[in-house]
């Protein structure tokens, strides 16, 4: 599947790879910061955004995914950058193709298997009848009692869109998401170590990594190191985006 990508700036080339039910302009702030360095290729995932849906949704495809779209651009290898359920799928790029990945930034994400975190999300989402639905302030008081952050609620109310007839849909494929959710809460797979250099960013007040991850991460990354922001939860590029360029940057301009 070729992805639906937004390309920047130019230099050498990364891809941005957003989370779970997120789309390319999650990662725009970043994209923009970087542009004088780096030509951006900034996808939506399958099943998110403006790319194609389709009822498979595991790392091995996504990871597919971009490696077809990075083909179709002619590009043989590249950094790649990825956060959350994004993150997993760059482990997997460089895991199941390491020639191709020159350089890997994991940000607030483990290669292990997640706790799931998002059921009261999905069914609030599930609860939302579109046909029905007048506005996103009516979006907001039906989810309302499935998802307490307003926060969260603003960023998955962010994917509503109204389709030719006028009627709401959402810009990801929620019953793809719901059938594939042990899917996404896995380990990316694996045979040989990706031995290229590796940055694991983590949001200080974040859980995701976990000091009992070391030994897995330095198995399957030799050549990782980390970086904490402080003062960040899991949306560490959101709340700190300049903090968080720089570490980028930095990491990869060495």
């Amino acid at each position: 599947m070729i992805l639906h990508t937004d390309i920047t700036g130019q230099g050498q080339p990364l891809v941005l790879i957003h989370g779970l039910f997120g789309s390319y302009e999650n990662l725009g702030v970043i994209a923009r910061a970087l542009q004088p360095d780096f030509q951006l290729m900034n996808v939506d995932l399958r099943n998110h955004g403006r790319s194609p849906r389709a009822d498979r949704m595991d790392y091995p495809q996504m990871a597919a995914d971009v490696f077809e779209t990075l083909d179709s651009l002619q590009i043989t290898q590249c950094a790649v950058l990825g956060h959350s359920m994004g993150g997993k799928v760059a482990m997997q790029m460089a895991l199941s193709e390491p020639t191709r990945v020159s350089k890997l930034i994991l940000a607030d994400i483990s290669p292990v298997v997640n706790e799931p975190r998002h059921q009261r999300i999905l069914q609030g989402l599930a609860a939302i009848d579109l046909t029905a639905l007048n506005d996103r302030k009516q979006a907001d008081l039906l989810i309302q009692p499935f998802v307490d952050e307003l926060g969260v609620r603003q960023f998955l109310l962010k994917n509503l869109y109204k389709d030719p007839t006028d009627q709401f849909q959402w810009r990801f494929n929620l019953t793809a998401l719901i059938d594939n959710y042990q899917q996404l809460l896995a380990a990316p797979e694996s045979t040989q170590p990706y031995k290229g250099d590796t940055l694991f960013i983590k949001g200080g007040n974040s859980d995701y990594i976990q000091a009992a991850h070391q030994p897995l991460i330095l198995k399957l990354f030799p050549n990782a190191k980390a970086k904490i922001i402080q003062g960040t939860g899991h949306w560490l590029h959101a709340e700190k985006p300049a903090a968080f360029s720089k570490i980028v940057s930095d990491f990869l301009l060495r």
